[in-house]
């Protein structure tokens, strides 16, 4: 059964916020500029995820290449879903976390090329994320200005962390800076899980791994002051924050009593007022969870389009979790409004009331 169309749920546009485009050519270029890079990173996957998981990745990913590099199997994918915008990022796999400074600065700025041309060729239907290079921290404000400033992008999709990089890194701080001047999105996505082969079975890499390292971030994020010195940037968590948002009394009780964990202002789980989160959450239970924690108001339709962990229905599942209907309306339509704005393609420009800004 194909999933109902915006106008009946709706009067602004359906937005997905979590949609990805695979960039073989990027890929085959950066295996050749560094091949013994590449064959490192490749061990590192393998380690990580196991043989099994990988095989079935390729056959996943063999099967899906179509939706995950033509447009027009994109855009027919998205009527049939009942999503008229989406926000596309470059798959994780093209984050390139160990490439040294050249090869990084050269591979982000050729994602930025190849996103903002996908979606130039459907204004009306498509915005795009850049990349960063998240190991060089004094580069990361140049790739970031580059997707904005150059290539006309909403902002960067940026991984948990990077070598010896977290998010929490005061060498970030300009680019935390920037990213908000320029009221561009921050999109948190994990590239792999530092938890190596505890992972490498079952695929817990996935199941386990991502949650794990969205809560990672979002901790070094919310205790180091980050939303409180950048209390305007829009940052954007996949698979609903993983496990942290409705885990977060754990995190208030250690910052009411222990001295090392007050490095916010406020109460750990009063940001996530001051985050968003994507509605990718699997089930009606946890997407009200999330919602409860967080606010209807910070949350927006994600469907991690195309992989076999996202939805093929996430209009649909918006609605199964059975909120008031304002709510769904704000997380399918409104909660976009409020963070692309102007950025919001004009042919889908007609704003829902209720969204967050």
């Amino acid at each position: 059964m194909s999933a109902p169309r915006s106008t009946d749920v709706a009067a602004a546009p359906v937005v997905d916020v979590h949609a990805h485009l695979l960039l073989t050519a990027l890929q085959q270029e950066v295996a050749a500029r560094d091949p013994e890079g590449f064959a490192v990173a490749q061990a590192l996957d393998v380690r990580r995820n196991g043989a099994e998981s990988m095989a079935a990745s390729g056959r996943m990913i063999g099967e899906r290449m179509p939706l995950l590099t033509s447009l027009d199997a994109r855009l027919a994918e998205m009527d049939r879903q009942g999503v008229d915008v989406q926000v596309v990022s470059p798959s994780p796999s093209h984050y390139y976390p160990w490439a040294a400074e050249e090869l990084a600065t050269w591979a982000a700025r050729g994602a930025n090329r190849a996103i903002a041309e996908h979606v130039a060729d459907a204004p009306d239907r498509l915005l795009g994320l850049g990349l960063v290079p998240l190991q060089h921290p004094h580069l990361v404000v140049e790739a970031l200005e580059d997707a904005v400033l150059e290539n006309g992008l909403a902002g960067v999709e940026l991984s948990s962390f990077a070598g010896d990089v977290e998010l929490s890194d005061a060498r970030l701080e300009p680019f935390w800076t920037r990213a908000e001047e320029l009221d561009a999105v921050v999109f948190l996505h994990p590239f792999g899980c530092s938890l190596d082969e505890r992972l490498d079975r079952f695929y817990l890499s996935n199941t386990v791994g991502q949650p794990v390292e969205n809560a990672v971030a979002l901790s070094h994020v919310i205790f180091s002051g980050v939303l409180d010195r950048h209390p305007g940037l829009k940052l954007v968590a996949a698979h609903g924050g993983g496990y942290l948002p409705t885990f977060l009394g754990r995190s208030d009780h250690a910052w009411q009593v222990r001295p090392e964990a007050h490095g916010c202002r406020e109460l750990p789980s009063s940001y996530l007022r001051r985050l968003r989160f994507d509605s990718l959450v699997h089930t009606p239970g946890a997407l009200r969870a999330l919602v409860e924690a967080a606010g209807a108001d910070r949350v927006l339709l994600g469907t991690d389009y195309p992989f076999d962990m996202g939805v093929d229905d996430p209009v649909e599942r918006v609605i199964d979790a059975a909120l008031p209907e304002a709510e769904i309306r704000a997380i399918l339509s409104g909660n976009a409004a409020g963070l692309l704005g102007s950025r919001l393609p004009h042919g889908h420009a007609r704003v829902a009331a209720g969204g967050a800004a």
